[in-house]
């Protein structure tokens, strides 16, 4: 099947919402489909095999740059991107930007729409029910059930299967194959050895790195290891390490995705400290409510005992058996939970083992698999 793609997201890029764009993009054409990208703006510098290594990527797939001009906020480059998908004789309109969604939909053409938050902006909501009233609509993938909850209850619609589908993030289980043991792991890369907390993501606000910096300085036997960030983010909290004497805390930076996995089995333990409101990629918003990180599946893959938030989007995913669920933003509990971990060698060992083996529920083929199903041309769907 001919899958047009759709994405407002830069790339390359470091955010979470571009890495699970390509992977998703990869994901298709891993089940065979001929797949497109569209994008805005132009041509990046690098060459596929940068863009590759950036994202974990062992496909090629064609991706189109569009001009799109700022003021415009991207209504544009999603008119262009549809015209020019139904040009290519698009048999599926793959597509993230609502604007597109409704555009495609009216159109009469072929459409998915996956959402993972509520509509945003002034013409948001609006956009979102002309995708859902269009003829073309055929599928709203949603991302967690409280967003379709949501939805459902905004727009007075049933959304139930086939038409709308859960379908959390997910993540490239195959890169998360033989991953070595924490102590060898670290040895790869050079860091030091001794029980490890890790992170891997952003800094924005509502990530919780600033927990994370207090029980490093309450567990200075402990040693903390953050990977990801925008460069003045990664400075901010080296400086804010560094001025409370923290010196088991290391901030790698930006860590390819193709090495992510690595640097997260060196960890003994793997930290999701998020607040009770989480700000998106752009750094504000709030998402708190209706996640569904990239972070949760990838850590799953690991096999490493988690610590995280619990959250009650969280839980659609986590369990007491996966995962330590601790209140968010109370440090005395997090800090015993983790004086507990680090000396119960059995524990860490079940977590662990249970994660990986639920984090087989969420691969990104599998993933692709539901969201197509009925949809492929001749079935009926």
């Amino acid at each position: 099947m001919r899958i047009a793609c759709i994405a407002a997201s830069r790339v390359p890029s470091r955010t979470a919402n571009s890495v699970q764009l390509m992977k998703a993009c990869q994901a298709l054409m891993q089940l065979g489909h001929d797949v497109r990208l569209w994008l805005p703006g132009n041509p990046p510098r690098e060459g596929w095999q940068e863009i590759a290594a950036q994202y974990g990527l062992r496909l090629q797939f064609p991706v189109s740059w569009l001009p799109s001009v700022p003021a415009f906020r991207r209504y544009d480059f999603c008119l262009r991107a549809v015209l020019a998908a139904r040009r290519w004789g698009a048999e599926l309109h793959y597509v993230w930007p609502v604007q597109a969604a409704a555009l495609a939909s009216r159109l009469g053409l072929p459409t998915l729409l996956e959402a993972h938050d509520r509509p945003q902006g002034t013409l948001g909501p609006w956009l979102f029910g002309q995708f859902l009233r269009g003829p073309g609509a055929r599928r709203l993938l949603h991302t967690t059930e409280a967003l379709r909850l949501w939805l459902a209850e905004t727009y007075r619609m049933t959304l139930e299967p086939p038409f709308a589908l859960k379908a959390p993030c997910g993540v490239d289980l195959e890169r998360y194959q033989g991953l070595p043991g924490p102590e060898e792991a670290r040895g790869v890369l050079g860091l030091p050895e001794g029980f490890t907390a890790g992170y891997t993501g952003q800094a924005y606000p509502g990530r919780g790195i600033g927990l994370l910096l207090e029980l490093a300085l309450r567990n200075p036997g402990i040693h903390f290891v953050l990977a990801g960030g925008e460069p003045e983010a990664v400075e901010h909290w080296r400086q804010r390490a560094s001025e409370a004497g923290a010196g088991n805390w290391c901030m790698l930076g930006f860590v390819p995705n193709d090495r992510l996995p690595l640097v997260q089995a060196a960890s003994d333990a793997l930290m999701m400290p998020y607040e009770r409101h989480i700000a998106i990629s752009s750094g504000v918003g709030d998402s708190g409510s209706f996640a569904s990180p990239m972070k949760v599946f990838e850590y799953l893959a690991a096999g490493r005992p988690i610590l995280s938030s619990d959250l009650p989007v969280l839980r659609e995913v986590l369990t007491e058996s996966n995962a330590i669920l601790l209140p968010p933003e109370e440090i005395e509990a997090w800090d015993r939970a983790l004086k507990a971990l680090a000396a119960d060698t059995p524990r860490r060992a079940a977590l662990g083992a249970q994660a990986r083996r639920d984090a087989e529920r969420y691969t990104t083929l599998e993933r692709a698999r539901q969201a197509l199903q009925g949809l492929e041309v001749g079935s009926g769907g």
